[in-house]
């Protein structure tokens, strides 16, 4: 008589939603819903912000501009540092600088102090979002709980997208101060809640050693490729500044490519350009995100300023 076959039982049908893994969760969702807020919040209240800080349209272009150029600049970095030096750490820093510079945003009263104020809410959620994203996959065991703990995790930042037209408009008629205030008590208690709830994550061991170089190229040409793009139309497309910008962004990631081609720890896998989904997938958000933000700038403008 054969013995009937057995199926390994699968991982996460030992692990239920339990309130702590519910805590988690809501605390991840929660930075994502502030980065993703804080994207399209500061819209609306842009014409006041330059009513009251005498600022220009292109400079108002910059408050928009900063928070991008520190979150698209600084993201890779993010998801390596966090794996390098821990998911949870990383996480609770950066959402407590989170909260500082939204604190400090509301206060300043001149334009570079709002901008420097916005660069660094980017930058921060240049380390929240991957080190959050990290979180989920190494909390929640791969199957229908980390599928559903995702769809939540998604859903949260394009609520965040949504939240932030309305929500800018209904505080700017009071003072475009509290769009820049409102994120910090927000990032505070899920910031006091994630040191109870988040569980603490070892540091990925690495007897490879620290990929500076990779980093430091990776980096710069993020930085140099957002910067480029962002001052492009109003220096002019062809100008010669904006061409030396992107010859130079093209030597940094061919060098950077070399660096990490040679790396024993590379800063990124670069096998992951070969999968056409991926390349197809990142160019698509590109585009879409990239227009959905220039739309919002120039609509607001558009419907406040002349329409009134």
């Amino acid at each position: 008589m054969t013995s009937p076959l057995t199926t390994p039982a699968d991982p996460s049908s030992t692990v239920r939603w339990t309130p702590r893994l519910w805590g988690t969760l809501l605390v991840l969702c929660a930075a994502m819903f502030l980065d993703a807020l804080d994207v399209s919040m500061v819209g609306v209240a842009l014409p006041s912000i330059g009513s009251d800080l005498g600022l220009s349209t292109s400079t108002l272009q910059w408050i928009v501009s900063g928070y991008i150029l520190g979150y698209g600049g600084l993201l890779l970095l993010g998801g390596r540092t966090a794996d390098l030096l821990g998911r949870r750490q990383v996480f609770l820093i950066a959402l407590g600088v989170f909260a500082l510079a939204s604190l400090l945003g509301g206060l300043v009263d001149s334009g570079p102090l709002l901008i420097a104020s916005r660069f660094i809410k980017g930058l921060s959620a240049a380390f929240t979002a991957p080190a959050g994203l990290s979180i989920i996959t190494t909390t929640f065991p791969e199957g229908p709980l980390r599928n559903r703990a995702l769809s939540i995790y998604t859903t949260c930042a394009a609520t965040g997208f949504s939240m932030g037209l309305v929500l800018s408009g209904l505080l700017t008629e009071a003072s475009w101060r509290l769009t820049m205030l409102l994120p910090a008590p927000i990032a505070l208690i899920a910031l006091v809640a994630g040191l109870k709830l988040l569980p603490r994550s070892a540091r990925e061991k690495n007897h490879n050693g620290y990929d500076i170089p990779g980093a430091v190229l990776g980096t710069a040409s993020m930085l140099l490729l957002v910067f480029t793009v962002v001052q492009a139309p109003e220096v002019g497309w062809t100008s010669a500044r904006t061409l030396l910008s992107f010859l130079a962004v093209a030597v940094l990631l061919t060098v950077f490519v070399l660096v990490e081609r040679r790396s024993p720890g590379p800063l990124i896998r670069l096998g992951v350009l070969r999968s056409g989904i991926q390349i197809r997938a990142q160019l698509g958000a590109m585009f879409f995100f990239g227009s959905y933000i220039g739309f919002q700038f120039l609509v607001t403008l558009y419907m406040q300023s002349l329409l009134g």
